[in-house]
């Protein structure tokens, strides 16, 4: 299957705008009430967008403590989870291990690296959605932005300067927490039109089948095998005749008669010559 190109970004921005979360859709739970209504609402769910954010680092001297937000979004609201929130961990922890929820986004590699660390815990059931659009022959990184104007016919605006604020603060500005509900929202909503999307689209490319295993060759058909070893002779119990004497006037295998004349001249051969 050729190559494909997803829209770029001048060509996103001549879409119509993404339908952003209002305000009142975005949660940022901080009290034992908020955290227990977040983790009453995200259960409920079979599938969630979901994104991290971490502080950035500038430095090869300083030290990486992300990530510090996990955000986690249906198609019509968003949590924002600050793990330094102990509560937060532990539902961050929950959802993602929860194999029965899908949770949904983009270039996650570092996502999958990072977090089981991070939460102490392995993630079940995360789906980067890049791997989707590959099988239909884009590359191996779509993004959300891309993604969005392929299946929405929509232009997603990202804000390169939110996405380098600090997100290790204990406060978020209006358009941190924009920002993060967004880069889960999105997703959310991709995930949510991929199948009518998919249904008009070319039969995705499909793995190459594994080589079946190369059959066992019978004993002695391989022409690198060694042969059999000979079958070993077994002495006769027939009596065996005697040795032949050497004829007249030889001498015998043993016989030493005539070497001394013989070396004689061997050894003339090697004396120098006088000019």
């Amino acid at each position: 299957m050729p190559r494909l190109k997803p829209p770029t970004k001048e060509e996103s921005l001549l879409l119509p705008a993404f339908a952003a979360l209002p305000d009142n859709a975005i949660h940022l739970p901080a009290t034992e009430a908020e955290f227990a209504a977040a983790r009453t609402a995200l259960l409920a769910q079979t599938a969630l967008g979901f994104d991290t954010e971490s502080k950035p680092i500038f430095s090869t001297q300083q030290v990486d403590t992300g990530p510090h937000l996990v955000q986690l979004a249906t198609t019509d609201a968003a949590w924002l989870l600050q793990l330094h929130h102990p509560q937060a961990l532990e539902l961050a922890r929950e959802l993602l291990a929860h194999p029965g929820i899908c949770k949904v986004g983009f270039g996650l590699d570092n996502d999958k690296a990072t977090l089981p660390h991070r939460l102490g815990c392995e993630l079940h059931n995360v789906v980067d959605l890049d791997r989707v659009f590959k099988q239909y022959g884009y590359g191996n990184s779509t993004g959300v932005r891309a993604a969005v104007a392929l299946v929405l016919g929509q232009n997603f605006h990202k804000s390169k300067k939110m996405s380098t604020s600090n997100w290790a603060a204990r406060q978020y500005s209006p358009g941190q927490l924009r920002y993060a509900a967004n880069d889960a929202h999105g997703p959310a909503v991709v995930h949510a039109a991929l199948p009518a999307w998919q249904s008009r689209q070319p039969a995705p490319a499909t793995a190459r089948p594994p080589r079946p295993p190369r059959a066992s060759r019978a004993p002695g058909s391989d022409p690198m095998q060694s042969a059999p070893p000979a079958p070993t002779r077994q002495p006769s119990s027939e009596p065996q005749p005697a040795a032949l004497a050497p004829p007249s006037g030889t001498q015998g295998p043993q016989s030493t008669q005539g070497a001394a004349p013989v070396r004689s001249r061997i050894a003339a051969l090697f004396q120098p010559r006088r000019g």
